[in-house]
């Protein structure tokens, strides 16, 4: 009977210690994804939390500097805008139709600081589920342009 005990115990305690290591650790691994009503919406619980922020990029609002490789841009949806700084080098698409002033689809990775600046840590351009590579010699602002009219950039969707 002892040996059954001793056996059942360390059963238990190795199945607590994995169902520690899967799920404990899983909480603060979580990313949740909200748009910037949902941030705006959240006060206090917002700051330091680490989220996904998705929304639309103000045309005109992005300001990036290739020396010290810092963005700043505005992403927004139908009832909020937040400030959003970044570091690195942000994708070419991103860049292209913001020099065109369009809006863009984006998804950043961060947190929201006590100063109302969302501190980006990644930055994910949104796109069609179709996208293929433009063609040798096809003119890629244009292909770019023809992208985001078909996914509603146009229309601000």
């Amino acid at each position: 009977m002892n040996k059954k005990l001793t056996l059942a115990i360390g059963v238990v305690v190795v199945l607590v210690v994995f169902g520690y290591f899967a799920f404990g650790g899983l909480g603060r691994s979580l990313v949740y994804f909200w748009t910037p009503t949902e941030l705006l919406a959240e006060g206090e619980a917002a700051y330091g939390t680490s989220i996904r922020l998705g929304g639309m990029v103000i045309p005109g609002s992005v300001a990036w500097n290739g020396e010290t490789q810092e963005l700043r841009f505005r992403l927004a949806d139908e009832g909020g805008i937040i400030e959003v700084e970044s570091a690195g080098v942000p994708p070419q698409m991103f860049l292209e139709a913001a020099a065109r002033q369009e809006p863009i689809g984006a998804v950043v990775e961060g947190t929201l600081g006590r100063n109302g600046i969302f501190r980006a840590t990644n930055l994910m351009v949104r796109h069609s589920e179709e996208y293929r590579a433009p063609q040798h010699g096809e003119d890629r602002q244009e292909y770019y342009r023809d992208l985001f009219k078909e996914q509603g950039a146009e229309s601000g969707t």
